[in-house]
């Protein structure tokens, strides 16, 4: 028989109290977990410090106890440390936290000198909760404060990139911002690398050739009082660029100490009218559309270009030292002699679109977008008539960065295929090229350019023991679109060993002056030769 007071008592009131009982046993089971994981953790930072540079603001990880880098290092081909994230610290004052006030600022004041036990008490007792007593300290400072453990006085540790090499490499290396994040060089290119791996990133830079360029080319803008100067070294078969030289530079390390225009890298961001060096790719031109080496022109005289009525709408000269051999010279005399009236006409006998055409092949018409950056986009004649189509035979009337040069004469003296740079060590197995003119053109220009260095403008680049080939350029600059006839830019462009290529190496000086040992004169031969001699000079036990 079913009693309403027993079975309430019995299946209800007596079965809810067990359950409720073993809620209450759950969630203090949960309660006591929680607090045992908090107390663990409240251990494991009293003991590793609240200075873990994985808190200090920084990306640093511990691992096993060890300090693992938020940045990969930067390393050249030979493992010469380029970049480098390092711990560094700033000593800091929390002023609450002193208990012994006059220990204290004796402590600040032996630890730092320049900070007086007079300031240091002031500091003291400023009411601040936090102060910088002295930011990026010494290894030696921040030992002593962690070693003393003087309440109130601490170490705040943080990751710190660092450049070793300072300016050498400040374009090629660029730098990072407060965040970690790369800015400008390899730092930004290959900021996803950097970030994302502890093995350093390879580039396929020497620093020892590095610092050849740099010195020799130091030199030259003192010496021939240079607006600014570049060199440039890669191997002509992979791409890999040695050495990247553009002065003036800065220092990565103290960038407010130099001015913002010194960041420009003007190997691929500068564009500039580079003059004679150009005759290379007009011969190239006369040989692959059927003029050829043989074919003569008359260079004795200016040469008149007129319009169809006759008028005579350009004259193009030589220069005064000009003394042709003949007043007729071949096509390829003319480039050996580097006259201007006969590269024009070369150009004139040239099918309408064959420049155009040829430099659209040679990438020359377009920015680049390299594994390092992208260049600024080359500046093209708006119209190719007669007088632009001249012009531009003689390098005039056309403006490219040294990257886009260097790519281009790599692909005429290297037989014909273009090859990509890189900055990243490469294999010979790696390269990636297209072909601009054929492997037969490339020899011949190669067979112009050793008699070049042998018997004409570029001999003081010759070095013993190598044959090197090679060609000039002086081109007047352009100021606020007129020529300035007192400033020029001077280039050498050449390749070693000249019979079969494995470096190609450029080096420009913007506006030289001319010396007593030149006898005034400011051109390519005076002083970017010799510069690109005293260079092979010194590198080249490094390359053979």
């Amino acid at each position: 028989m079913f009693e309403i007071g027993k079975d309430i008592i019995k299946g209800g009131a007596v079965a809810a109290n067990v359950r409720g009982r073993a809620r209450l046993r759950f969630v203090q089971a949960v309660f006591f977990l929680l607090f045992a994981i908090f107390i663990t953790r409240t251990i494991t930072l009293g003991i590793s410090g609240p200075n873990n540079p994985a808190r200090a603001g920084s990306a640093a990880r511990v691992q096993s106890g060890t300090w693992v880098s938020a940045r990969a290092d930067i390393v050249d081909r030979n493992g010469d440390i380029l970049a480098k994230n390092v711990i560094s610290g700033h000593i800091v004052l929390r002023p609450p936290r002193v208990k012994n006030a006059d220990q204290a600022a004796v402590f600040i004041h032996n630890v730092i000198p320049e900070k007086s036990i007079s300031d240091a008490l002031a500091d003291i007792n400023s009411g601040k909760r936090f102060i910088y007593l002295k930011k990026l300290a010494t290894d030696a400072q921040r030992d002593e404060v962690k070693f003393a453990k003087i309440p109130g006085v601490s170490v705040e540790e943080t990751e710190r990139r660092r450049y070793p090499k300072r300016r050498l490499f400040s374009h090629v290396v660029g730098f990072i911002g407060t965040d970690m994040k790369g800015l400008e060089g390899a730092e930004r290119t290959h900021d996803r690398y950097l970030s994302e791996n502890s093995a350093p990133l390879v580039l396929s830079v020497d620093s020892r050739i590095q610092s050849v360029f740099y010195q020799e080319l130091s030199a030259a803008m003192q010496k021939y009082q240079a607006k600014a100067a570049m060199g440039l070294l890669m191997n002509s078969r992979t791409g890999e660029m040695l050495a990247m030289v553009s002065l003036p530079d800065f220092d990565p390390e103290n960038r407010e100490t130099d001015s913002p225009a010194r960041r420009k890298f003007n190997p691929i961001r500068g564009v500039f009218e580079l003059g004679s060096v150009f005759k290379v790719f007009n011969t190239a031109m006369a040989m692959e559309t059927g003029i050829g080496l043989d074919k003569e022109y008359y260079v004795k005289d200016p040469y008149k270009i007129t319009n169809r009525n006759g008028r005579v709408i350009a004259t193009i000269r030589d220069v005064a030292s000009f003394k042709p051999p003949r007043p007729d010279l071949s096509v390829a005399e003319i480039l050996a002699h580097s006259s201007n009236a006969g590269s024009v006409q070369i150009a004139l006998d040239l099918p309408a679109t064959a420049q155009q055409d040829f430099f659209a092949r040679a990438n020359m018409d377009r920015a680049l977008d390299l594994e390092f950056g992208r260049t600024e986009r080359p500046l093209m004649p708006a119209q190719w008539g007669p007088v632009e189509r001249a012009t531009v035979s003689i390098g005039h009337g056309i403006a490219v960065t040294p990257m886009h040069l260097l790519l281009g004469f790599n692909a005429m003296v290297g037989g014909g295929i273009y090859i990509w740079p890189t900055i990243s060590r490469r294999g010979i197995g790696e390269i990636q090229g297209e072909r601009v003119i054929s492997a037969k053109i490339s020899e011949e220009l190669r067979k112009i350019m050793f008699e070049i260095c042998e018997d004409f403008t570029c001999r003081k680049a010759r070095i013993a023991g190598i044959n090197i080939g090679g060609k000039t350029g002086t081109a007047e600059k352009r100021v606020e679109g007129v020529i300035d006839r007192r400033k020029n830019i001077t280039v050498f462009a050449g390749a070693f060993p000249i019979e079969a290529p494995q470096y190609t190496i450029l080096v420009i000086l913007d506006e030289p002056q001319g010396t007593t040992e030149s006898f005034g004169i400011r051109t390519a031969a005076w002083n970017a030769v010799p510069v690109t001699g005293n260079i092979l000079d010194s590198i080249l036990p490094m390359l053979f």
